[in-house]
């Protein structure tokens, strides 16, 4: 058995302009700030060590009030403008259609990843599809991928697994699970360690495959 468990934002599908969207929309209905880059909030999520909400509105924690009004406005806004990276549909049907298992583990929370990839019609192609309200702990922290491979009954000894993502938090939740990690150039952060690099989609079934 061969199992692959893809990052969400930045290495299946690009949603920075709704996220920024969402997040500008707080900064000015509640703290008449002004506009932040796709480029300065892309790098603030995508950083191992980080206070968000110092980042993006200039508080040390997340305001109740940010939180509900981000969700109601996200939960319409995130299906506006996302689209699947170049290669990437293409190479998620190639893999099933070798019996290769697929899933995806994101520090998004579930339902806004549920949504976003329904309305991208690939959500079907996924057994798992994780985020971090279903874990204590999200990534870098193994806890999600281990939900993952214990779903497959994985078994270190003869199956083999790996972690699709673009930035450091997904190649250390791989190392942090035991098993192999593909860092993608096209997604939000241009390097990071990894095990193996790749600049387009499709170099993942010369590895799996």
């Amino acid at each position: 058995m061969k199992v692959v468990i893809f990052d969400m934002d930045g290495t299946l599908l690009d949603s920075k302009k709704d996220i920024t969207i969402s997040v500008n929309y707080i900064r000015e209905l509640h703290y008449n700030l002004p506009p932040l880059s796709e480029e300065f909030i892309v790098e603030a999520i995508n950083m191992e060590v980080r206070n968000l909400p110092k980042m993006f509105y200039g508080t040390e924690l997340y305001e109740q009030k940010d939180k509900d009004v981000f969700e109601i406005h996200y939960a319409i806004q995130c299906t506006q403008n996302p689209y699947l990276y170049d290669g990437v549909e293409e190479t998620l049907r190639e893999l099933l259609a070798c019996g290769v298992k697929l899933s995806v583990a994101t520090n998004a929370p579930t339902p806004f990843a549920l949504r976003m990839l329904k309305h991208l019609g690939v959500a079907d192609m996924f057994d798992v599809i994780i985020g971090a309200d279903k874990v204590v702990i999200s990534k870098p922290d193994p806890q999600m991928l281990n939900e993952i491979l214990n779903h497959y009954n994985f078994d270190k000894q003869k199956h083999q697994a790996w972690m699709v993502g673009d930035n450091s938090k997904d190649m250390l939740s791989a190392k942090n699970a035991g098993i192999n990690s593909m860092f993608a150039t096209w997604g939000f952060s241009p390097h990071g360690e990894y095990d193996t690099l790749i600049h387009m989609p499709k170099e993942i079934l010369d590895i799996v495959l």
